[in-house]
């Protein structure tokens, strides 16, 4: 069962549990059948890369995906998390807000 999830891609992110604790991140991927997300720069792992053609084989090292509940909304311009709500415009549009102040996310 896919889940509503309130955050997108593009968020800006913060992980507030896990080895990548702290880190700000903006979402790259979000995989809403696995409650998971890609953040950039965050749960970076080391992969090996099978040699194609004339490219050699080599580690690259990339980002795993991370369990949703880890990380919370991050506000870039009040440093702060963000307790994410929804609301209906006017013109009937359903916007995310922050619960704190109200202003939309």
């Amino acid at each position: 069962m896919k889940a509503k999830l309130k955050i997108r891609r593009d968020d800006t992110v913060i992980v507030i549990a896990g080895k990548s604790k702290g880190k700000v991140g903006k979402v790259v991927r979000v995989l809403p059948e696995d409650g998971r997300l890609v953040v950039e720069g965050v749960a970076m792992v080391k992969r090996h890369v099978k040699a194609q053609g004339q490219q050699a084989g080599s580690v690259v090292e990339k980002e795993a995906a991370i369990h949703i509940s880890n990380v919370a909304l991050w506000s870039v311009a009040e440093g702060r998390r963000i307790k994410v709500g929804y609301s209906i415009k006017e013109d009937g549009t359903k916007v995310r807000v922050d619960r704190k102040t109200g202003a939309t996310v």
